[in-house]
């Protein structure tokens, strides 16, 4: 399992939702040790402002090209 102070900063937010999906099952399979689950949690939680930043990049381009654009 990656550490949770892996840099995601180079993840496309394809591999940053897959990884979170994964993370998420393992958490909610309960088999994780707590030191493990606390691990995966912050994986996690890296991993979601990954994709987080991924939704606002494509968000404000989004806008700028509806603002660029003739109405």
């Amino acid at each position: 399992m990656a550490s949770p102070t892996n840099d995601v900063s180079e993840l496309t937010y394809e591999q940053a939702r897959d990884e979170l999906i994964r993370v998420v099952t393992e958490l909610e399979q309960g088999a994780a040790s707590l030191e493990q689950s606390l691990a995966l949690w912050e994986r996690g939680e890296a991993l979601a402002q990954r994709c987080e930043e991924w939704l606002i990049g494509a968000r404000a381009r989004l806008d700028a090209a509806r603002s660029a654009s003739p109405e």
